[in-house]
């Protein structure tokens, strides 16, 4: 009767995992050289998702390339953070983020324009669950930092419902007001 419950949390544990999707964006070997000869050692970069709007990274280091990933994974799992998506396919407007040298800009995009991203940026967003956007790194093309600049970028995402709520407005009142300003700079 006591082993019951372990093992459904045991199962309850691989099911909350398996709703998550994860991507290996960047393994770095490093040999540290010792009296025998070289050691090796890697670290892993993991992007994790779960395709609905949550998303995170991890880095992980160990001697085999294996348990990197695993711990990575594990780090990326603590680390998720949730991303307002507009229709549930792209950005709800134009931002830009940066992380040391890494600089990327992400723009909302029209239905089927599809993810037009890098390497890393790429791996940001099909685990995220976007569908269209469109990306451009700038400066350092480090997988690491765009990882970063990308998620600077996307925290500050945010949606007309949160805008609306932190100004006391009804969502209907924010966007009828986008539109008046749009006239009336076109009459003026």
């Amino acid at each position: 009767m006591a082993r019951e419950p372990r093992e459904r949390k045991d199962r309850d544990r691989e099911e909350r995992d398996s709703e998550f999707v994860d991507r290996l964006v960047h393994i770095n070997r490093v040999a540290k050289v010792v009296k025998g000869g070289r050691r090796f050692g890697f670290a892993a970069l993991v992007v994790v998702g779960d395709q609905k709007g949550r998303v995170g990274f991890g880095h992980g280091k160990a001697r085999e390339v294996p348990e990197a990933i695993r711990k990575a994974t594990e780090a990326a799992k603590r680390a998720l953070i949730r991303v307002p998506l507009r229709e549930g396919r792209t950005l709800h407007h134009d931002v830009a983020g940066r992380h040391g040298a890494g600089k990327v800009i992400l723009r909302a995009a029209p239905a089927g324009t599809g993810i037009i991203a890098g390497g890393p940026m790429r791996a940001v967003f099909e685990a995220l669950g976007m569908h269209d956007v469109v990306s451009k790194s700038l400066g350092s093309s480090n997988p690491y930092n765009l990882v970063r600049a990308t998620f600077d970028a996307l925290k500050s995402e945010d949606s007309p419902r949160s805008v609306a709520a932190r100004r006391g407005l009804k969502v209907s009142v924010l966007q009828a007001r986008r539109g008046d300003s749009d006239g009336a700079g076109a009459d003026a």
